[in-house]
C-alpha cells in the first residue's frame, strides 16, 4: 500500500518573463504630430512558497513535476499597459526545507504558519517608448524587452517540528508512549520496524498546557550509514527541541544501546549532540524495585533519567514533569533551534534592466530600428478619427 507521508520531492520551477515594451508612434488623421504612446509590458509571476499548517507532509506535491507562473502581458498602443502574470503559490507544511537539486545549496526554510518566502521572482515589464520621450528626444524608435524569466529545480525536504523527539531501537516502546501520553495511534506490534511513517502527538500537561511529541522510527546501528531506514528519518529529529532517548529495561546493558544511539547521531549530525537529552527507561513494569535501583547507579549522570512503563501508566507523569522543565530551561527555548524568517538564500537575481537613457547611444538590450523600417511595422499605421 502506498504511504500517505511524503517529506521529499523534486519539482522544476520557473517564474514568468516580462512582457516587452510597445514601440509605437501615433500618427491619425488631423493629428499628425500624436507622438509616442507605446505602453509597458506587464510583470511575470513569481513563485512563492507559503507556510501552510494544515498540510503535514508532502503528498499533495508528490505529482507535481512543473510549476510555472505567467508570463507578462506586451504593451500595447495608446499607452496600454499589459497584464501582469498571476502569482503561483506553492503551500508547504511547516518545516519544509528547500535545496537548489543541481547544486544542493541551501535555499530557504518555511518554519510558520502564513510565512511566505519568494522562491523566483517574475520579470519586470520593458518600458514603451512613451517613457523615452524627451525635449530632445521627441519620437523614440525603441522600447525595452521584458526580463528574462528564473528557473530553478528544487528539492523540498520536510523535517518535522517537535518539542520531544523520541530516539530508540526498534520495539523499544516510542509507540506505545506516544498512544499513552497522547491521541495520537500509531501502530504498535510486537516486531521489528513497526512504524514506518512519523506522526505527531499532543501532550496535555497541567493546566491546559501541552507540548509536541514525534513518534520517529526506531534506528539501528549503522543507520548513519544507510542501514535500516537509513537516513530517511533522521533528519526530522534535527528539529526537536528535545530529544527522548528510549531504552528497554530488560536489555542486557542499558548504557551502551543509549551510547550507540547518541554516536548515530553524532555521525549524522554532530550538532545533535548540543540539544537537551532525557533518558527514559521503558518497560520496568518487568523490573522489581531492587533491580531498578542498581540500574539507576550504572546509568550516566549527566542527564535526567526516567524509569517508566507506558503499558502500567508507571512514571509517566514524573516523565511529563522532567520533560517540561526541560523544555522551559533558558537555553533550551525552541526558538533557538529554528530562526524565524530565515532569509531567502538564491543566487543574485537576474540582471536589473538597463540604465534609463542618458542620450541616445546604444544599449544591447534595445533593439534600434530606422526610419525605413518603421514605415512597416504593423503597429505603425494610420487611424481615422470618427
Amino acid at each position: 500500500m502506498e504511504s500517505n507521508f511524503v517529506d521529499y520531492v523534486k519539482i522544476l520551477c520557473r517564474s514568468g518573463k516580462g512582457g516587452r515594451g510597445s514601440m509605437h508612434l501615433r500618427h491619425v488623421k488631423y493629428n499628425p504630430n500624436g507622438g509616442p504612446d507605446g505602453g509597458d509590458g506587464g510583470k511575470g509571476g513569481s513563485i512563492i512558497l507559503r507556510g501552510n499548517h494544515n498540510y503535514w507532509t508532502l503528498l499533495h506535491l508528490r505529482y507535481e513535476r512543473h510549476i510555472f507562473a505567467e508570463h507578462g502581458g506586451n504593451g500595447g498602443r495608446d499607452k496600454c499597459h499589459g497584464t501582469d502574470g498571476k502569482d503561483v503559490y506553492i503551500d508547504v507544511p511547516c518545516g519544509t526545507v528547500v535545496y537548489n537539486a543541481e547544486t544542493g545549496k541551501y535555499v530557504c526554510d518555511i518554519t510558520y504558519d502564513g510565512q511566505e518566502i519568494v522562491l523566483l521572482k517574475g520579470g519586470r515589464g520593458g518600458l514603451g517608448n512613451f517613457q523615452f520621450r524627451s525635449a530632445t528626444n521627441q519620437a523614440p524608435r525603441y522600447a525595452q524587452p521584458g526580463e528574462p524569466m528564473q528557473e530553478m529545480t528544487v528539492i523540498l525536504e520536510l523535517k518535522l517540528l517537535a518539542d520531544v523527539g523520541l530516539v530508540g531501537f526498534p520495539n523499544a516502546g516510542k509507540s506505545t508512549l506516544v498512544s499513552s501520553l497522547s491521541n495520537a495511534r500509531p501502530k504498535i506490534a510486537n516486531y521489528p520496524f513497526t512504524t514506518m511513517e512519523p506522526s505527531l502527538g499532543i501532550v496535555g500537561y497541567r493546566d491546559g498546557k501541552s507540548f509536541v511529541m514525534a513518534d520517529i522510527p526506531g534506528i539501528i546501528e549503522g543507520a548513519s550509514e544507510g542501514k535500516g531506514l537509513g537516513l530517511r528519518f533522521l533528519r526530522h529529529i534535527e528539529r526537536n527541541s528535545l530529544l527522548l532517548f528510549l531504552v528497554p529495561g530488560d536489555t542486557d546493558d542499558i548504557k551502551r544501546e543509549y551510547e550507540i544511539l547518541l554516536n548515530e547521531l553524532a555521525q549524522f549530525n554532530p550538532d545533535m549532540l548540543e540539544k537537551h537529552r532525557v533518558l527514559a527507561v521503558t518497560k520496568c513494569d518487568l523490573l522489581d524495585a531492587e533491580l531498578i535501583d542498581m540500574l539507576r547507579e550504572t546509568l550516566p549522570d549527566d542527564l535526567p533519567v526516567v524509569f517508566i512503563s507506558a503499558v502500567a501508566n508507571m512514571g509517566l507523569d514524573e516523565l511529563k514533569d522532567v520533560l517540561w522543565a526541560e523544555l522551559n530551561a533558558e537555553s533550551n527555548k525552541l526558538a533557538t533551534v529554528i530562526a524565524e524568517d530565515t532569509l531567502v538564500h538564491r543566487d543574485k537575481d537576474m540582471s536589473s534592466f538597463a540604465q534609463e537613457l542618458a542620450d541616445e547611444g546604444e544599449d544591447e538590450d534595445i533593439e534600434y530600428l530606422d526610419d525605413d523600417e518603421v514605415e512597416d511595422l504593423e503597429d505603425f499605421e494610420y487611424e481615422e478619427d470618427e
